[in-house]
């Protein structure tokens, strides 16, 4: 499969600074662009970190992705600049429908191949980071979280790149959907099951139990079976 997308930027961490309003000391949400090719290992972006690993970064979350279609419309909302970064992400990308990605997608950017694993929820250090009251909730509804990429064949990756979609699974988990179900309609939660083994290793037994429990509840119940 081909795509016209391109690469704006590749941002790694600028400086760390306090998590204001965060549960960490520090973040490392503050990313900027870099000029030229960068190396993309399986733990991340060459040059990047993250402080709060509990929730960030690992083989399933090792390079986040941000469209800058969506970084218009929050310009635009929020009356400000949104340069690459800005989201914490760590490729800014264009022409890409990043919303509609399906999880288990893959995308072939330079001399890398990455795998969509899940979208990101907003948290804490996100918002202090903006300064934006309800922006977890706002950010929610607009509906549009990035992607999180797993690394499966490293290389280099450079700012003016094509992002080529090389596959899509046949299932209809989009990053969208996903953000819903994750979040304020865990109605959807069931939807995940077709996903389950692409989920970042460390979110598979969070979300598994979800998806069971809801199958469950949706079984009819045979409690008066045999009684008229």
């Amino acid at each position: 499969m081909t795509s016209c997308a391109e690469l704006v930027a590749v941002c790694v961490v600028h400086a760390i600074i306090p998590d204001v309003g965060g549960q960490q000391d520090e973040t490392a949400i503050d990313k900027r662009p870099v000029v030229g090719p960068v190396d993309v290992h399986r733990p991340g972006v060459r040059g990047d970190t993250q402080c709060d690993t509990a929730h960030h970064g690992g083989e399933g979350k090792a390079v986040y992705a941000y469209a800058q279609e969506d970084a218009d419309w929050w310009s635009s909302e929020l009356a400000r600049e949104l340069p690459p970064g800005r989201f914490g992400e760590n490729l800014r990308t264009r022409g890409l429908d990043v919303t509609s990605a399906l999880l288990g997608e893959r995308w072939r950017i330079g001399g890398t191949l990455l795998e969509v694993t899940c979208p990101r929820t907003p948290c804490l250090s996100f918002q202090g980071f903006w300064g934006v009251p309800r922006l977890i909730k706002r950010f929610i509804a607009y509906g549009a979280p990035g992607a999180y990429l797993r690394v499966l064949e490293e290389g280099q990756i450079c700012a003016g790149d094509r992002i080529e979609v090389d596959y899509r699974p046949e299932h209809d988990v989009t990053l969208g959907l996903a953000l819903r179900a994750l979040t304020v309609d865990r109605q959807l939660i069931s939807r995940l099951a077709p996903v389950v083994s692409t989920l970042p290793d460390r979110d598979r037994p969070k979300v598994a139990p979800l998806i069971q429990s809801a199958d469950y509840a949706a079984q009819p119940s045979v409690s008066g079976a045999g009684h008229s």
